[in-house]
């Protein structure tokens, strides 16, 4: 397979990049992105988010979006533009009915856009744009906790808190797969689902795990 990763240089997206570069059915990995991964692998092009424009789309088989952004202290109009007008924008330029497209959301994201959480309406939102527009399949991937593996952390600080704060009650957290995942995990369900297909569009973590 051939694929478009964006969002390589973030938590989850650096776990679906190593995946990527490890596994067999993937022969080449596309980073789009504003900061390039560090990395060098025979498999690896990076090149600028811009770079989309004048992409040819016929080359690839799936994009793995896991761009993202905390909606701390901003307001729903900043948020919707970094969450929902990018991730739409890079959509239509990439969709084709020989494309799946695979989304990073979150647990708690809220499909009827009304609720009174606003990070979940515009997740919500997008989610729902995504859903309808013609790429081969389109799958919203919903993670709960996700424990960062392999060296992987997140660029966030408050997470990075979180996430020490957290790590003595993983062991048991992770006897609770409807709630927690893993970097690792999310990376090769997107493979998996990517070349297989999933049952489902919306997958939460407990979907996660079993792909």
């Amino acid at each position: 397979m051939h694929l478009i990763l964006f969002g390589a240089s973030g938590m989850v997206g650096q776990g679906v990049l190593r995946e990527c570069l490890l596994d067999p059915r993937v022969d080449k990995v596309l980073s789009l992105g504003r900061t390039k991964t560090g990395q060098s692998h025979p498999k690896l092009e990076e090149a600028d988010m811009r770079a989309v424009d004048t992409l040819d789309v016929a080359a690839y088989d799936a994009c793995f979006f896991c761009l993202g952004v905390s909606s701390a202290g901003m307001s729903e109009d900043e948020y919707r533009r970094v969450t929902y007008d990018l991730t739409l924008d890079v959509a239509r330029k990439i969709a084709t009915p020989r494309m799946t497209f695979i989304y990073v959301s979150g647990a708690g994201t809220d499909s009827t856009e009304r609720g009174r959480t606003m990070w979940a309406r515009v997740k919500g939102a997008t989610e729902n744009a995504l859903l309808t527009m013609p790429f081969k399949a389109a799958y919203m991937f919903r993670p709960a906790l996700i424990q960062p593996l392999h060296g992987i952390r997140s660029r966030t600080t408050s997470y990075r808190v979180f996430y020490a704060m957290t790590r003595p009650l993983m062991p048991l957290l992770k006897r609770m797969p409807r709630y927690v995942t893993t970097t690792e995990q999310v990376g090769r369900a997107m493979i998996n689902v990517a070349a297989n297909g999933a049952p489902k569009a919306t997958l939460e973590s407990e979907d996660i795990n079993r792909l």
